[in-house]
């Protein structure tokens, strides 16, 4: 449920756009810096608030992250005027990735260390179902009433998932233990930083392709506007999919599963432009990019090996690299569209970032033989086997 209200709001923003700008009297540019200020609030809120929050009880770290998110996007509907909602849009994404790292966090200690990944996927399945229902849902409620009332219902399922927690997660005590230090102790870490950059450059290249996805489809592919919707939902069934198929192989073998998933996103992204021209070969292409959404999954686990005891920080971290991604995959997209390369040159940009990520998970194997994490891949073989 907190997967789905996040998701709804982030990408269902996206598409409000047009409606952002005529509600707030501005132009689409500065309706834009809207969207860049929730991407801000993630960045900024993920390491401050794990790291500010590394003594709470997680089961009421999650309930207050889920009342701030609530708060931000309650008053997101009530926004008098464009730099409010800046502000507002800011506030609300100050949770969103410590409140995924910790969710995350509490999942995996629920389950055997075997299916950590399984029980982490089904934690992002809410985010990948908002793709496939929240964002249409979105888009009828804001032509049907107004935008302020999207971010007046994501408020509340915030709330809710705020109460569900209360009832559901389990009953942690605090970790007297923790410290900031402690916390940041993992940036000291090169596998936490090379984790991290696989996802921020490896995932870009997705983003840089459904950036430009539904320019693409009315500019090449000649889809009407009632295929759009039709075709970004077929996107996210498909990074729904990964999240429930993928951490099944991840859990057997979690750095090769990661490889695998660059290559195949790298091998889907550069088919992308010979599968533009068709709407049912795009339909297919592009349920195949998204499953390779399911990185994030696996990189989520392989931070909880690294990071020794800065769980917390790692953990948040892993969405801050995946919005640097968010930002990376569509500049270089646009890039290459600006420069008379055509909208179909996404396809290959992505490629090339996916393949930039399988260079630094080349140099996170190499790197890490004979080190802890070698020890880390042979035990969860083990538990696997076992």
């Amino acid at each position: 449920m907190g997967g789905f209200a996040i998701g709804t709001t982030e990408f269902a923003a996206m598409s409000l756009e047009p409606d952002l700008a005529r509600g707030l009297a501005i132009d689409a540019p500065t309706a834009g810096h809207v969207i860049s200020a929730y991407a801000a609030g993630v960045v900024v809120g993920a390491p401050i608030l794990a790291v500010l929050s590394a003594r709470m009880a997680r089961r009421t770290l999650l309930i207050g992250l889920m009342i701030l998110f609530a708060l931000g996007n309650g008053l997101s509907a009530l926004a008098p005027d464009y730099h409010w909602m800046l502000a507002f849009r800011f506030l609300s994404g100050l949770p969103h990735g410590a409140y995924f790292g910790i969710a995350a966090l509490v999942a995996a200690s629920l389950v055997p260390e075997a299916k950590r990944t399984v029980a982490v996927g089904r934690i992002m399945l809410g985010l990948t179902l908002a793709t496939v229902i929240g964002v249409p849902l979105a888009q009828m409620l804001g032509q049907w009433l107004n935008w302020r009332w999207v971010f007046g219902v994501v408020a509340m399922l915030a709330l809710v998932t705020a109460l569900l927690v209360s009832i559901a997660a389990p009953r942690d005590r605090p970790d007297h233990g923790a410290t900031i230090r402690r916390e940041l102790a993992a940036l000291g870490k090169p596998q936490v930083w090379l984790t991290l950059a696989i996802g921020a450059i490896g995932f870009g290249g997705m983003f840089a392709v459904y950036t430009y996805l539904a320019a693409t489809l009315t500019a090449v592919t000649g889809a009407s506007q009632a295929m759009i919707p039709l075709v970004l939902g077929v996107f996210g069934l498909g990074m729904t999919m990964g999240n429930i198929v993928v951490p099944r192989f991840a859990d057997r073998a979690l750095m090769p599963t990661a490889g695998g998933l660059l290559l195949w996103s790298a091998a889907m992204l550069a088919l992308y432009p010979l599968a533009a021209g068709n709407i049912w070969l795009v339909m297919i292409d592009v349920f195949a990019i998204g499953l390779g959404g399911a990185l994030g999954t696996v990189l989520q686990t392989r931070l909880m090996d690294v990071a020794g005891e800065g769980q917390g920080l790692a953990a948040a971290l892993n969405h801050s690299a995946f919005n640097t991604a968010n930002a990376i995959g569509p500049w270089a997209g646009g890039l290459a569209i600006a420069h008379g390369l055509g909208w179909t040159s996404t396809g290959y940009v992505g490629s090339g970032l996916a393949l930039g990520g399988f260079l630094v998970w080349i140099i996170a194997m190499r790197t890490a033989r004979g080190t802890l994490d070698t020890t880390v891949d042979r035990r969860q073989r083990a538990a696997a086997s076992h």
